[in-house]
């Protein structure tokens, strides 16, 4: 499909060395575009960094809320910014648990160290908020979801809301590499993230913004639209 996706995603300020930490892991901005030396991991080649990151690369460093969506025909792209603008300017910052490195079904993430259901709550919104201007999914799009193997709640959430991972089945995380079916291999990577990400941990994690994604087509890169501060008083 050569139509452009759209998501609403948590991403760190720029100016951050959450950001910072990011980018050079996943060799990509996703502000700027601009590719980024990834650092040297041992025991792991270059090119295979590269590969164990390329999908995360591709969507740009950030923890997802309203999953990527191509935009309703009768909807428009100044439409849906100005309607994220209303939505994020209802809502109030917060401070979330700190991020800690953890699995899920194999991927290396930063996750909350304990659950947050400030986000949770902040993720359902946005779902439910901007659901008028995602396009329907296609069959062969509900069909790659499927191929994943779903229960019977993320196939319901996946029919009414486009995507398997919604409401009550959310897992709010930045992922940091591909599925790592080998054990040995993923226990390296953990060795040589856990020093890097060590000091976020020390810090909970404030939530003040919420950034627009835009793609124009499946083969190119997630770049930053735009933040919108959570800015209701």
């Amino acid at each position: 499909m050569s139509e452009p996706r759209y998501a609403l995603y948590y991403c760190p300020p720029e100016d951050s060395d959450l950001y910072r930490f990011g980018c050079r892991w996943l060799g990509r901005d996703a502000v700027s575009g601009a590719l980024r030396e990834q650092p040297a991991v041992a025991g792991v080649t270059p090119a295979r960094l590269a590969n164990v990151t390329s999908d995360a690369r591709h969507y740009g460093f950030h923890g997802t809320l309203k999953p990527p969506f191509r935009l309703h025909p009768k909807a428009a792209e100044a439409q849906l910014v100005s309607s994220v603008g209303r939505f994020a300017a209802q809502l109030r910052p917060f401070i979330a648990p700190p991020l800690v490195l953890k699995e899920l079904s194999g991927f290396l993430a930063l996750h909350c160290a304990t659950p947050s259901p400030e986000i949770d709550t902040l993720a359902a919104a946005a779902v439910t908020a901007l659901d008028r201007f995602r396009a329907p999914a296609t069959e062969s799009e509900l069909a790659k979801r499927r191929a994943a193997g779903l229960s019977d709640r993320q196939e319901e959430m996946l029919v009414r809301w486009g995507y398997p991972y919604v409401m009550d089945q959310f897992r709010f995380h930045l992922t940091l590499t591909c599925r790592l079916p080998d054990e040995a291999e993923r226990a390296a990577f953990r060795q040589a993230l856990e020093p890097m990400v060590a000091r976020f941990a020390a810090e909970p994690l404030r939530v003040e913004a919420v950034a627009l994604f835009r793609q124009d087509s499946r083969e190119t890169p997630f770049l930053l639209t735009r933040y919108f501060p959570l800015s209701k008083i």
